[in-house]
């Protein structure tokens, strides 16, 4: 199957949903390329950004599990090839 690159940006409004994301980030590891978290303690917020290559399905499967997840924001940017 044809995979897609793309971004996956994760807004955390409520810190006590990181065991929930990161549990669904563990999933999908196999489609995961790169990670990147930053703690906004100022704001109260965790930002989480993403790199996948995977097919459009399973990136979809992943945000929209993650998108469902109380006190999460979700955005993704993948390629058109």
């Amino acid at each position: 199957m044809e995979t897609r690159v793309g971004v996956v940006a994760i807004v955390l409004d409520d810190i006590n949903s990181s065991p929930l994301v990161n549990d669904t980030l563990h999933d999908y590891a196999g489609i995961i390329v790169g990670r990147m978290g930053i703690p906004y303690k100022e704001k109260g917020v965790s930002v989480i950004s993403i790199i996948v290559d995977g097919t459009t399905d399973a990136i979809s499967a992943l945000t929209g599990k993650l998108g469902k997840i109380s006190g999460v924001n979700v955005k993704s940017a993948i390629t058109k090839k």
